[in-house]
Parts: structure tokens; sequence; C-alpha cells
């Protein structure tokens, strides 16, 4: 009696647990099981897929830790212990051959998705790609748009179905650029270039973040997406050479010097090599001041303190 009292308790406590867990996570929303483009979609199959896969393992590892675990408890005398059991062939094949399979069955998709998910493979469209040059700062996103002369921080605007070839660096530490309604992280290193490839399969607004430990700015270093029509980005990037900021060595001087939680600006670009001159920077360090490179080493070291 003492044994299914102790055995309803846990089971109403777990009960409890789960309705608490469920209740609080009502309204939650997880961006990279909710895709809207095709490389999100494709991950988010991969994710399952994978999932259910280790379940075929994990499931049953559990469920016998429990049923061992109520059978040979040390009330029960009725249980065997039998230490002079050598080995059973038959189950020794089953946990043996059910993880060789998985592991080769994984082995597979590992390497067909590895190659068609590539983020540096172009996606086929129809539709003439939008180049976006993204640089990492301290605590902000740089977009730059070469062909269409102008710039934001901490918005990112495209069409949507259009697919949108990245060209990522960085000014700043080590980071990792993100958007996980459409795809995969990617990491935006100084003095050399990255590239992603994706698509939003329709309008709407999106969550961007920075995916790597940056610093202290790096909890605000977040970003939106905004997918719209065709119109509605040419109307932004008239907007943007009507009313925003012009964007050369000067300004951009001045933008790169850490700040956090900086508010979304557009900017008419007036250097259109500003990427590449801050790629080459890196080339040739001379053309970077001791200042900025002091900035960069308290940055590293404050991130590692964090860790």
């Amino acid at each position: 009696m003492r044994l299914k009292y102790k055995v309803l308790v846990g089971l109403g406590i777990f009960i409890t647990l789960v309705g608490l867990v469920a209740l609080a996570s009502k309204n939650a929303s997880f961006d990279v099981l909710s895709p809207a483009g095709e490389i999100a979609s494709r991950q988010k199959e991969l994710i399952i897929f994978t999932t259910a896969l280790s379940l075929i393992v994990i499931l049953p590892v559990f469920w016998l830790l429990a049923v061992f675990a109520y059978k040979y408890r040390a009330s029960n005398k009725k249980a065997k212990y039998q230490p002079e059991l050598d080995g059973n062939p038959k189950l020794e094949f089953i946990w043996w051959a059910i993880p060789i399979i998985i592991i080769g069955v994984l082995s597979v998709v590992a390497f067909k998705t590895s190659h068609s998910l590539d983020p540096y493979k172009p996606l086929s469209s129809d539709k003439k790609p939008l180049t976006v040059q993204v640089v990492a700062l301290d605590w902000k996103w740089l977009f730059i748009y070469p062909e269409q002369k102008v710039a934001s921080v901490n918005e990112l605007n495209i069409p949507a179905n259009t697919p949108i070839n990245f060209q990522i660096t960085a000014d700043a530490p080590m980071n990792s650029f993100w958007i996980p309604k459409l795809g995969g992280q990617i990491y935006a290193m100084a003095g050399m270039q990255t590239k992603l490839h994706l698509e939003a399969a329709k309008e709407g607004e999106y969550y961007g973040s920075s995916a790597n430990l940056s610093g202290k700015g790096f909890a605000g270093m977040n970003f939106k997406t905004i997918a719209t029509s065709e119109d509605n980005f040419q109307a932004w990037v008239s907007k943007a050479h009507s009313l925003g900021l012009s964007l050369d060595t000067q300004t951009y001087q001045q933008l790169a010097e850490p700040s956090e939680n900086n508010p979304v600006t557009i900017y008419n670009l007036k250097q259109p090599s500003l990427y590449n001159d801050i790629i080459m920077s890196y080339m040739a360090p001379e053309h970077k001041s001791k200042n900025d490179n002091d900035n960069m080493n308290d940055n590293m070291n404050h991130a590692k303190d964090m860790n």
C-alpha cells in the first residue's frame, strides 16, 4: 500500500510539472520549428527525422531503466539476482545492430544534406538574387545593399520569394548571423567573408539575432527581418535614398564604435566599396588605428570573463 502511495504521489508530481511546462509555453513560438523559407523547411524536416530516429534508442533505454529500477528494488524479494549470467547472443546482437543501423542511416542523411543544404550553394529561382552585405559590429548589425546603394542598421529589408545572397564579415569579435525562420546560422569573422543563401517564402517579420557570445552588448544584438513585396521593397530603397543619412568612411567609423541597443537607422550609401574596405583593413593592419585594436581586445577579454 505504501509503495502504491509513493507511485501515485510521483505520478501526480510528474503530471503537475508537465502541466505547468505546457501552460508556460502555451504562447511560446519555436522559430526553428516554424519555418518561413525553403532552407528552414528542409532543416526542420531533418531535425524531426533525426530526432525520431534517435528516439528508437532513447525510449527503450529509459523505459528499461524504469523497469529494472522497479523490478530490482531492495524491497522486492522475488526478483532473482543472477551474477553468473554471462551473456545473451540474441540480445547482444539486437542492441548492437540497431544503433549501427541508425548510425548508418544518419551518415547517409548527413552526407546528402550537407551538400543539398550547403550555405554557399546558390538557390535556384527565376528571379534575380538580391545581394546583401552583412557586417557584424559592436553590438549592432550593418546591412549594405551594394546594387541599391543603401544601407541599414538592425533592420534587414528583403523582397519575399526572392533569393538573398548574403556576404558576411565582421569588424569586431567573431559573431554568428542567424534568422531562425529562414535558415541556419553562419559565422561572421573579421578579415574574411562567409556566405549564406536564404529566401523568405512569404511576407512577414522575422526575428534575427547574434548567435555567438561577443561581449557585454551581445544580449541586445538583435535585428528585425522584413520580407515584403517587390514594390514595397523598392519604396523602402527610395526612402533610404531621400531620407537616409549619408554613409561614408567618416560616418562608418562613428558607427563602428562599440554601442548597445542601437535604433533602426537607414543610410544612403556614399561609399560603394565600404564592405570590401572593411575586409581589406584586416589585410593591411596599419590602416586600422590602435584604438580599434584595443577596443577589440577589450571585447574579447570581456567575452572570456563571461565564459
